[in-house]
């Protein structure tokens, strides 16, 4: 980590539909893991709670609007430059689009089976997906 720089704080959505997730395909252009299937969110404001900062996040990537959560997150990955929180999302008002083009060039609704296949942004999601899943 780099002396003086505080450590990312970011908020992210596991969407489950049924037996589907909903994951978004990181440009390739990114500057921070290109090219790889990740979970919808993003970093917290200064001053914004967790929960509204998914809310927005939610809203601005995907066009949806979700209760903020009330409970602890489902999941945590902490690393070097980041802590990442990550919620259980199974209830949202309108349907998922790629609202956020300049950073996602696809979002798809994936099965387990489906899975096996994509390169994942973090080595931990795979045994949460099939633990959510299940």
């Amino acid at each position: 980590m780099s002396e003086g720089f505080p450590k990312a704080r970011i908020v992210t959505a596991l969407l489950r539909d049924g037996d589907r997730i909903l994951l978004c395909h990181r440009s390739p252009r990114r500057r921070w893991y290109p090219d790889v299937w990740d979970l919808p969110g993003g970093h917290i404001e200064p001053g914004e709670l967790p929960g509204a900062a998914l809310a927005r996040e939610l809203r601005e990537e995907l066009g949806i609007d979700i209760a903020a959560p009330s409970g602890p997150p489902v999941h945590e990955v902490h690393a070097a430059t980041a802590d990442m929180q990550i919620w259980l999302v199974e209830t949202w008002t309108g349907s998922p689009v790629n609202a956020a083009p300049d950073e996602h060039d696809a979002i798809g609704w994936f099965t387990a089976d489906a899975l096996g296949e994509l390169s994942l942004a973090h080595d931990s999601y795979r045994a949460l997906f099939r633990e959510v899943l299940g």
